[in-house]
């Protein structure tokens, strides 16, 4: 079974052979942050830890789009755009809404839920499950009606 890092490398190999350098770029960029963890903590970084940085390079380019397209520079915010969906081909497939309401549901009845002061509980044992598969935003915002 190939790691999340080893398909990052092969991907940054392809891309490299067909010289797409936008995208070799982003590639470049995720591989640098991985290994400045690793060195950073000493450690070999697991496919989550790995899945947690793709998800953090994501929302760093998300919040970077909002902020382009707030003054006014859809070039930029396009730019982002194209290397979010470079980032987005290593995520693990999405979840359906189904999927997800239902996870949620589970989780409360799991945890015993039953006001806004669970919310934290909740949320923390669905991070797992998620990662990666489900914007944690919009799971927060699911948990936060069902819990009101």
């Amino acid at each position: 079974m190939t790691t999340l890092k080893n398909q990052i490398t092969e991907v940054l190999k392809a891309t490299m052979r067909a010289k797409e350098m936008n995208k070799l770029t982003v590639i470049r960029s995720l591989q640098a942050a991985i290994k400045q963890i690793e060195v950073d903590e000493r450690v070999e970084l697991d496919d989550s830890r790995v899945l947690a940085v793709i998800e953090k390079q994501i929302k760093q380019r998300k919040e970077s789009i909002k902020a382009f397209e707030g003054a006014n520079r859809q070039d930029l915010a396009s730019k982002e755009q194209a290397e979010v969906e470079v980032l987005s081909q290593f995520l693990p497939a999405a979840m359906t809404e189904e999927e997800l309401d239902s996870i949620i549901a589970q989780t409360i009845t799991a945890q015993e839920a039953t006001s806004m002061k669970d919310m934290g509980k909740v949320m923390n044992s669905l991070r797992p499950i998620i990662a990666g598969r489900a914007d944690p935003a919009q799971v927060s915002a699911k948990i936060k009606a069902k819990l009101a």
